[in-house]
């Protein structure tokens, strides 16, 4: 049967500030875009930054990179600490929106909510569900799907058809417990990317994401958001 196809979520700080304000998240922190990874254009980043997100092309090289790294991970193992909110995407099109809940969920003991927020009784409802489990929860989760529908349609850019193939893909970074984490719906399991602190995360995640533009020099599609207190 065939799954569940969403639209696009556009990389636009703006989009995704008034889709999480949909779902109750307050704004004391907000997304912005990251212009450069190089010492100066990071330091225009407001700080403390919480999470990164990063939307790159899906190419060839991109695919043979990640099927290596999962064989390697398979046979060398890494250890995850229990404290990661992690979850497989099984909708097309909605690493946007995963990526924004892998955001939320990795610092909700920064962020504020508000009572009726869509967003935290989803993360509460999924906290003990394994990663499989809560990509069908969401799947059944009318709130977040509508609030994505609409914020896709919201972009500066006309939304594709809900039909076409699109090779952009969302990942967001965080910090767990000192830890650097790559959280993608795609993958079977996060990939650790060493230790971090509140102070180096934002230079620490920059550095994953030079790693995933060294592997298709020639693209050019990257785009790169933080969160960060307002």
């Amino acid at each position: 049967m065939e799954g569940q196809r969403w639209l696009p979520l556009e990389a636009n700080p703006d989009v995704m500030n008034q889709f999480l304000k949909h779902l109750g998240l307050r704004p004391s922190w907000q997304f912005g875009d990251v212009y450069g990874l190089d010492p100066e254009l990071l330091s225009m980043v407001p700080k403390p930054v919480c999470a990164v997100l990063l939307l790159f092309p899906v190419t060839e090289k991109y695919e043979s990179y990640r099927q290596e790294e999962e064989s390697k991970i398979n046979s060398q193992g890494q250890k995850i600490s229990s404290e990661v909110y992690f979850m497989k995407q099984t909708i097309s099109n909605a690493c946007g929106t995963i990526g924004l809940i892998h955001a939320v969920a990795n610092n909700q003991d920064k962020l504020e909510f508000e009572s009726t927020s869509a967003l935290k009784k989803f993360l509460n409802e999924s906290r003990s569900m394994a990663p499989e489990e809560r990509a069908s929860y969401l799947e059944k989760d009318e709130s977040i799907r509508v609030t994505h529908e609409c914020s896709a349609q919201e972009g500066q850019t006309e939304a594709p058809s809900i039909d076409e193939k699109v090779d952009l893909h969302f990942i967001a970074i965080v910090n767990v417990s000192g830890c650097l984490y790559e959280l993608d719906g795609r993958k079977p399991f996060p990939i650790v990317h060493g230790n971090t602190t509140e102070d180096t995360f934002l230079q620490d995640a920059a550095e994953v994401c030079k790693k995933f533009m060294a592997r298709d020099p020639e693209e050019l599609r990257f785009t790169v958001v933080a969160l960060s207190k307002v």
